[in-house]
């Protein structure tokens, strides 16, 4: 048997623009999905179309165990850790010999079909990789690691990811004329954030303002407000919503004197909440337990 883990992610900037190809920067984070892949005769169907789908991917059958840090439908990368992880496994265990580079192509393409074709290859990007990446388009770009002192906000309000992008993409449809430059805007965000990695105070500003145009494209909820505003007045440089929005997580960039009393904040919103990190690894093997 062969065990892989694949870690989560946030989005520092540039959700939601990115699935039209503009600039956004995401890291992953020390929460990881553990997988474990046992060959078999006969193919053990998960309750995942994502894992489902990387046998199916592969060509192979096996058996399959997963121990996840990472809550699900909550805007930190579950779905893409547990892809990146289980083809990351099955790649070991019947010695196929993929790249990690191909694993991600493969993860992403797993994505799209599952997630009906409005997927960005960040996600899986970031979990095959690790560390801090840029996507535009379909070009992904590793950039320097940096200390990022971060607090995620769980607002335990389950969200689907692909029913989110559509009620975006719908608004963009009926709106082009207002969605189009709040999306060019958000793009412009996250270039200007790669240049102000040294500034957290200004990395901060940048996450509210990308908080407030993800807000005027739908993608808001009351209980994100909610850990946002009391994240910010705990002391946080700037927080805002992570992932696909209409619940799921938030993401506070602290001082590192103020991380827990931010978290502190946070849960006492009727949430849970956890101090993270930057995580430099992606893919890696486990031994086997």
């Amino acid at each position: 048997m062969a065990t892989w883990s694949a870690p989560g992610k946030v989005f520092l900037f540039g959700e939601h623009a990115v699935v039209y190809g503009k600039p956004g920067v995401a890291m992953a984070i020390r929460p990881r999905v553990f997988v474990t892949v046992r060959k078999s005769k006969s193919a053990h169907h998960a309750r995942s179309p994502y894992i489902d789908s990387c046998f199916d991917e592969m060509g192979v059958k096996g058996s399959v165990y997963v121990n996840s840090q990472l809550p699900s439908s909550s805007g930190l990368g579950s779905s893409a850790a547990v892809t990146v992880a289980t083809l990351s496994a099955i790649n070991d265990e019947f010695g196929k010999k993929f790249t990690m580079e191909e694993i991600a192509n493969m993860a992403f393409a797993i994505e799209k079909k599952v997630q009906k074709g409005r997927a960005s290859p960040t996600d899986t990007s970031v979990s095959t990789f690790g560390g801090i990446v840029l996507i535009t388009g379909t070009q992904r770009r590793r950039l320097p690691p940096q200390n990022l002192p971060l607090v995620v906000g769980n607002t335990l309000v389950s969200h689907s990811t692909s029913k989110m992008v559509e009620k975006v993409a719908a608004l963009k449809k009926k709106n082009p004329e207002i969605c189009d430059p709040i999306l060019d805007a958000i793009g412009a965000v996250s270039l200007c954030g790669i240049r102000h990695f040294s500034d957290p105070h200004m990395l901060g500003t940048l996450m509210n303002m990308n908080h407030a145009l993800l807000e005027a494209l739908g993608a808001g909820h009351p209980s994100l407000s909610r850990l946002v505003l009391a994240a910010r007045a705990a002391g946080a440089y700037g927080a805002k919503l992570t992932g696909a929005g209409g619940g799921g997580c938030m993401v506070a960039i602290c001082p590192k004197h103020l991380k827990s009393r931010v978290m502190g904040a946070v849960e006492a919103c009727d949430a849970k909440a956890f101090i993270t990190n930057l995580d430099t690894e992606g893919a890696r093997k486990e031994k086997d337990v």
